[in-house]
C-alpha cells in the first residue's frame, strides 16, 4: 500500500542553471524505493533565512509522491548522501485538512460573488 508524501528538496544553489541531472537522481532515488512521483513544483533559487553548508542561497523543489512507507526510510538515508542536495523533508500531508480548506475557500469565494453582484446594484443605482 502506498502513502501520498511530499518532499521538500533544497538543491544547490549552483545547479540552478542545469537542474535536470539533479531532478532526474532524486526522481531515480524515489522510483528506485518503489515511490511515483505525481506532481513538482519548483520555486526556483531562494534566498534561505540562513547559511547552510556555507550557501546564502538554494533551489526549492517539492515533489508530491506516492511511497510505501517502507520506502521513506531508504529514501531519507539516500538523500543524506547525496552531494546536489543541501537539505531534504519529508512530509505526510494532512488530506482532510487540505479538503476542508479547499471548501472553506470555495465557500468564502462564493460569498464575495454574492456581495460582489449586491454591491455592484447599488453602485448602478446610486449613478443613475
Amino acid at each position: 500500500m502506498t502513502n501520498v508524501y511530499e518532499i521538500a528538496v533544497l538543491y544547490h544553489p549552483d545547479l540552478e542553471v542545469d537542474l535536470t541531472k539533479a531532478e532526474d537522481r532524486v526522481s531515480k532515488i524515489i522510483a528506485d524505493n518503489g515511490g511515483k512521483i505525481t506532481a513538482t513544483d519548483n520555486w526556483g533559487k531562494r534566498k534561505l533565512a540562513y547559511a547552510i553548508k556555507g550557501n546564502e542561497h538554494g533551489v526549492y523543489v517539492f515533489y508530491t509522491v506516492d511511497i510505501p512507507g517502507e520506502g521513506v526510510q531508504k529514501i531519507e538515508s539516500t538523500l543524506n548522501i547525496t552531494d546536489e542536495v543541501i537539505r531534504f523533508l519529508i512530509t505526510r500531508p494532512d488530506l482532510r485538512a487540505i479538503a476542508k480548506a479547499e471548501v472553506q475557500k470555495a465557500e468564502k469565494a462564493e460569498q464575495a460573488a454574492k456581495r460582489g453582484d449586491s454591491g455592484d446594484d447599488k453602485e448602478e443605482d446610486s449613478e443613475a
